[in-house]
């Protein structure tokens, strides 16, 4: 089977720093597949990518120096393994899911939308049978955010969470795994996503369009017993919902984002840029905010991936696909992303057929 790996492929790449994505992208039918493998690494066909907002804020913000363009963009994945032969762990026709994270993707200027994928078998499990390429292509950074979160958190059963942005994939698996753990969760999202994210297991849902801002409206209606972790999935860069939390998060609690990020970058967004610096990295008697903030990343760890998967495997969470675009409409696929209004995941069908839809197998 590697031998039938061609030297060439379609791939969308970053050619500048532009918004939105669409200036941005430029599909290639050149671009060239990494072919020499080092000892552990695999190469994979890609059949399905999960977006990620990461990908559209690295294309509008960050310089070409920095992240050295040309480069394929995102990082979820899921596809079928055509060369294992530096691996001991994976086989030639071994279907997978994963990531390809940001070190090994700018290094090698290689990113899930192509249709093919080299990479160190340690960030891809097989695909559970219960979970179709579709819906495998949108689980791994989100999920595992999720689960290092909860970690990071010390979530236990008996304790309560408290999701902002609870229809987004972070929230999506969040609730899920928090579920698992015996934890009550709490989530704010539209009217429109209530019965979505309490289908996944959400407890109580807040309306964030009919309460006015957030921070004040749990201020005035703090729940029984304080919340034991705040998650931010969406990446407020107001930092009130925090600064303001001495109301509703617990003493010892903990308050977690997935990074603030305001919606443009200029010199106007430098001093709440400094406040977060502050509030994330100094004691709480500098700041006045006594509860614990951290912005969580992502990180590979097999014995997380393994766990996640026997999740999968045994039904105990489930993927969320918003829609699926086709390979050659990823641009408008990132257009819908940038929206912030996807329920679950945003996949692009790179080569399976093209009413692979969102059906299990």
């Amino acid at each position: 089977m590697a031998t039938s790996i061609p030297e060439t492929q379609k791939a969308w790449v970053s050619t500048k720093k532009a918004y939105p994505p669409s200036r941005s992208l430029q599909l290639r039918t050149d671009w060239p597949v990494k072919k020499i493998l080092k000892t552990g690494e695999v190469t994979v066909k890609v059949h399905a990518a999960g977006l990620n907002p990461l990908a559209w804020k690295l294309m509008r913000y960050l310089p070409s120096w920095v992240v050295k363009r040309p480069w394929v963009p995102e990082s979820d994945f899921s596809g079928v393994v055509v060369d294992a032969e530096k691996s001991a762990v994976l086989r030639e026709g071994d279907e997978v899911y994963g990531w390809i994270v940001p070190g090994v993707a700018f290094s090698s200027k290689q990113g899930a939308l192509s249709e093919y994928i080299t990479l160190p078998a340690a960030y891809l499990v097989k695909r559970p049978a219960n979970i179709s390429a579709i819906e495998a292509a949108g689980i791994t950074v989100t999920a595992m955010f999720a689960q290092l979160a909860l970690n990071e958190a010390k979530l236990s059963a008996n304790q309560t969470i408290f999701i902002n942005g609870g229809s987004t994939a972070v929230g999506a698996w969040t609730i899920q795994l928090a579920k698992l753990r015996g934890a009550k969760v709490v989530v704010s999202c539209s009217k429109r996503n209530e019965e979505y994210v309490k289908g996944l297991g959400a407890d109580e849902v807040i309306d964030y369009t009919s309460v006015g801002p957030l921070h004040t409206y749990l201020a005035q209606n703090p729940p029984p017993t304080k919340f034991h972790v705040i998650l931010d999935a969406i990446g407020l860069f107001d930092s009130s919902l925090y600064t303001k939390s001495s109301a509703y998060l617990h003493r010892n609690g903990v308050y977690l984002t997935v990074g603030p990020m305001p919606h443009e970058f200029s010199w106007g967004v430098v001093p709440q840029l400094l406040k977060w610096t502050a509030l994330l990295s100094l004691p709480w008697w500098l700041t006045g905010v006594r509860p614990k903030a951290k912005n969580v990343m992502a990180a590979n760890k097999v014995e997380d991936m393994e766990l996640l998967r026997g999740y999968l495997e045994g039904g105990m969470i489930k993927p969320t696909v918003d829609s699926v675009y086709e390979f050659a409409d990823a641009a408008e696929a990132y257009d819908k992303l940038v929206t912030g209004r996807a329920r679950g995941k945003i996949i692009v069908n790179v080569s399976l057929p093209p009413d692979a839809g969102k059906t299990s197998v």
